[in-house]
């Protein structure tokens, strides 16, 4: 049976706070950890007002205390915002404080507008296109025999632990990566699944077996919004409507309180948007889910699944998690 994990964007709901979204967190890292979920990742995200992971590796640590057995991490750290070495440290910490719990996942983007993302480095090199290299800096910090940069500046906590590095994307240049590294890959099929067949051949056939991993790995992430009911979960499903068409105006905000329809509510290429980005999103009772989730597994044949859920009440949002456990023996066989 693959394992199913959770990805948690740490919602600030409408009428909430920053405060209140990371309780939630770390409720939902309790429940997940209860139900056998393999790992908890939180990403980031900045100048956002409905996300409360800016700050990651502190959340991170926030969950690794709360929780005792399961796995927390990135998914992702967006390397572009930071000093390589910065990272290695940070996550070499988190390991020397929650042994063999840690997992670092980064991608290239900013995660932010490029103001923001100036302001967090300040400096011309943080861009994408400098992501290759700070990715070898960043993973040469983490040998017991480093070379190079890393040879004469040790990350401590960081040198000789075993953190490890996922590449995660979604568009082709992640996966090529991914598997001219040798490393997991993480694709974001949740919000971008227009280039995840291709993504999935080209890392699968390139793939090139290294310290750090034999054969290709690849978690895809869903999302899940499941309740006791079909009109239930639909409702639900509303918030992350309402949110992604705000995002993709440039007027993000707070997760917003779901709607009983969204009749009127979208414009027909706000419509045909959604049905796009949000293609990997499963909606409706737990037997819905397991039906159209199983043959998305079937047919993709990942190793793992992360699944996000962006929804307004908190209650919600754990018993959407709790019954899709209930059926995940059926959808991962």
């Amino acid at each position: 049976m693959i394992p199913f994990s959770v990805l948690d964007l740490a919602p600030i709901v409408q009428g909430g706070d920053a405060s209140l979204a990371l309780r939630n967190t770390l409720d939902l890292a309790r429940h997940a950890e209860r139900l056998g979920y393999h790992r908890y990742w939180l990403a980031e995200h900045h100048n956002m007002t409905g996300i409360a992971s800016a700050a990651t590796s502190i959340v991170i640590g926030h969950v690794a205390a709360g929780t005792s057995r399961i796995r927390v991490g990135a998914g992702g750290i967006m390397l572009p915002n930071h000093a390589p070495l910065v990272i290695a440290e940070q996550f070499g910490t988190l390991e020397a404080l929650f042994p063999g719990r840690i997992d670092l996942g980064v991608g290239r983007a900013p995660g932010t507008d490029p103001l923001t993302a100036r302001a967090l480095r300040r400096v011309s090199k943080g861009n994408a296109d400098s992501f290759p290299e700070d990715l070898a800096e960043l993973a040469s910090y983490f040998r017991a025999s480093a070379s190079g940069m890393a040879a004469q500046v040790r990350a401590v906590p960081g040198a000789g632990l075993r953190v490890p590095i996922w590449i995660l994307g979604s568009s082709l240049f992640g996966a090529q990566l991914a598997a001219a590294m040798g490393l997991p890959y993480a694709f974001a099929s949740h919000f971008a699944p227009d280039d995840l067949d291709h993504a999935l051949a080209i890392y699968r056939r390139d793939f090139r077996p290294s310290e750090s991993l034999a054969k290709p790995y690849v978690m895809l992430g869903v999302g899940v919004y499941a309740a006791d009911t079909e009109r239930e979960a639909a409702r639900m499903f509303t918030s992350i409507e309402q949110a992604f068409v705000r995002l993709r105006s440039g007027n993000p905000g707070p997760l917003p309180a779901p709607v009983d329809t969204t009749a009127g509510l979208f414009a027909d290429y706000e419509e045909a948007m959604l049905e796009r980005a949000l293609a990997c999103s499963f909606v409706g009772t737990k037997d819905t889910v397991a039906r159209e989730l199983g043959a998305f597994v079937a047919e993709k044949e990942p190793d793992e699944i992360i699944v996000t859920a962006q929804v307004f009440d908190h209650a919600a949002r754990v018993r959407s998690y709790e019954l899709l456990a209930s059926v995940r023996e059926v959808i991962a066989r």
